[in-house]
């Protein structure tokens, strides 16, 4: 079973393909690019409107949002065992934690990022970055204290929710005056023993 991914270094994709080697399934790279100052390829735009990755293509049929990517191959290859299935007492807890990586952290990244998206003038812009630096603080805090003394994010099993903290942590950058992981020693005892995992030290070149 082939998946095709749209695919661009340093972005959401990364966390993607870090599933796919870890289900072990073939699938093939579609080189793109987001960057800003650059005109999105218009067959890109056809899968995400958005212009963003991770597209993931499987058949006839094309996905985007890396949360909802990660339910969709979780389920899809239930062999890998990366997410509780639908009667697990956790699934609610696996869930929850990816719809809020994806609708809260990385909304605060975006604060950071791309302030003008959030901001009607250039003026207001340096704002939404601030705002962005305390909401990354407060929305990893939340993950933080959930982990507690766990294992991994949902207990003793690894699982997507653990590439997914993984990939976020990447992204954090102290001289934009993000915080620093050592600021969350939970999420950072997580992001180093995934960091370890034969899967991310491929794909992130570690």
């Amino acid at each position: 079973m082939g998946y095709k991914l749209y695919y661009a270094p340093g972005s959401a994709a990364m966390g993607t393909r870090v599933l796919l080697e870890e289900i072990n399934v073939s699938y093939e790279l579609i080189q793109t690019t987001i960057s800003s100052d650059k005109q999105r390829p218009p067959e890109l735009l056809a899968l995400n409107p958005n212009g963003w990755v991770p597209v993931l293509i499987c058949g006839d049929s094309a996905m985007y949002e890396g949360a909802a990517i990660a339910m969709f191959l979780c389920d899809r290859h239930p062999e890998a065992r990366l997410a509780p299935k639908v009667d697990d007492p956790d699934r609610g807890l696996y869930l929850q934690t990816l719809v809020y990586f994806s609708s809260s952290v990385q909304n605060a990244f975006q604060l950071n990022y791309y302030p003008e998206r959030f901001a009607d003038t250039s003026v207001d812009e340096p704002g939404a970055q601030k705002r962005g630096i305390r909401r990354l603080r407060e929305t990893w805090k939340v993950i933080d204290d959930q982990i507690g003394s766990n294992e991994w994010v949902l207990g003793d099993q690894f699982s997507a929710v653990d590439i997914y903290l993984f990939m976020l942590t990447t992204w954090l950058d102290p001289t934009r005056g993000h915080p620093p992981t050592d600021e969350f020693s939970n999420v950072k005892r997580i992001a180093d023993a995934v960091m370890s995992r034969p899967s991310v030290r491929f794909v992130y070149g570690h």
